[in-house]
């Protein structure tokens, strides 16, 4: 990896002049004084992954493709599309290359990278590349064995220390279904639905080490007490978010009515609060009544637990121009440390908006 350039995204620095302050290093940063630059970015989107895009040749369709946060300290994690997840610790200002080449290919939808709500643990599921994790905030990084073109999403038993159930899909292969029981060393199949396409319905969810939730357009939440062996319908709300979050013990999935809630780890679901039109999320603040959540309108967001909703911005104008379906292509991410979100969309630049 060739070692790189410091770079000022503030009035009145040209291209040149940032490619110009390219380094030996393997960092692409702003330097000391940017972030307080008297056009403060504070209220718009602005792009902070110039310094990596601009140094590195990244893979069709290239820019970037997929952002998450670490919820308990703000750290960023962003995939330049085939060239790895560069992570900032500083509020995308500088970016390093992490995953030591464990990571690779994109994110294909809102949900490939799975961190864990409590912090300190990321899943990356990526397609056209190597899928891989840490379980130390980004210090050390083990690749997943790999099935087809690899991954669209999958959701990880966050309750176990270090996490051995995922159950995710893949759609360039026909639509097979896959289960690990080994943190990702391994898969198994849980069959195929050929029905599993580009913006077709389908979600995933792990409750813990055994129980299994999904979701396959009109029908409901359906449950598996077996590791996806047998399935029991357990209720008639339909999801739109592809992936279940589980924090605190409780099971979150965004869906037509609003947000939905299980306290008993997926046999009964409610609506909790108001509706709200979303497709991405929930990602959570300071406590688990913080949530914020998109769509194709934008951001939106709830500090009483989805009894009123609030909105907070619409999306990036680059990002709407493509027609996108519910959960995928675009990513997004929200800091409650800084109070600051985050986009990204396959082949386009990483955005950030702070309030």
């Amino acid at each position: 990896m060739s070692r790189f350039a410091s770079c000022v995204v503030s009035r009145g620095v040209t291209r040149a002049a940032l490619v110009a302050l390219a380094l030996v290093g393997g960092v692409a940063s702003l330097p000391a004084g940017a972030a307080e630059a008297p056009d403060s970015a504070k209220g718009r989107w602005v792009t902070i992954s110039e310094p990596v895009t601009s140094q590195v040749k990244c893979d069709w369709p290239g820019l970037t493709a997929g952002v998450t946060v670490d919820r308990s300290n703000g750290d960023v994690f962003m995939i330049a599309a085939g060239q790895g997840i560069w992570k900032s610790a500083d509020r995308g200002a500088s970016f390093t290359r992490v995953d030591g080449k464990a990571v690779g290919g994109r994110c294909e939808t809102g949900y490939s990278l799975c961190a864990d709500p409590n912090g300190g643990r990321l899943y990356c599921f990526m397609l056209d590349g190597s899928s891989g994790c840490t379980l130390d905030g980004g210090k050390t990084w083990e690749r997943l064995a790999q099935q087809g073109r690899g991954w669209d999403y999958a959701a990880v038993d966050w309750s176990a220390e270090k996490p051995q159930v995922i159950y995710g899909l893949e759609h360039e292969s026909g639509g097979k279904i896959w289960l690990s029981s080994d943190g990702g060393k391994s898969w198994k199949s849980l069959g195929v639905d050929p029905t599993i396409g580009v913006g077709w319905p389908f979600g995933v969810g792990v409750a813990d080490a055994k129980t299994l939730l999904r979701w396959r357009g009109k029908a409901g939440i359906e449950r598996s007490l077996d590791l996806g062996a047998t399935w029991t319908k357990v209720s008639d709300e339909v999801p739109v978010s592809h992936v279940m979050v589980v924090l605190k013990n409780t099971c979150y999935w965004l869906g037509e009515k609003g947000l939905l809630v299980s306290k008993d780890k997926g046999a009964t679901w409610a609506v909790q609060g108001q509706p709200v039109q979303a497709a991405w999320g929930p990602y959570f603040g300071k406590d688990e009544k913080h949530i914020v959540v998109v769509g194709k309108s934008g951001i939106q967001e709830t500090t009483d637990g989805g009894r009123n909703w609030q909105f907070v911005a619409a999306l990036p104008d680059k990002l709407k121009e493509l027609k996108v379906h519910p959960g995928w292509y675009l990513n997004f991410a929200f800091d409650p440390v800084h109070n600051i979100f985050y986009a990204s969309q396959m082949g386009k630049p990483t955005y950030k908006y702070e309030r």
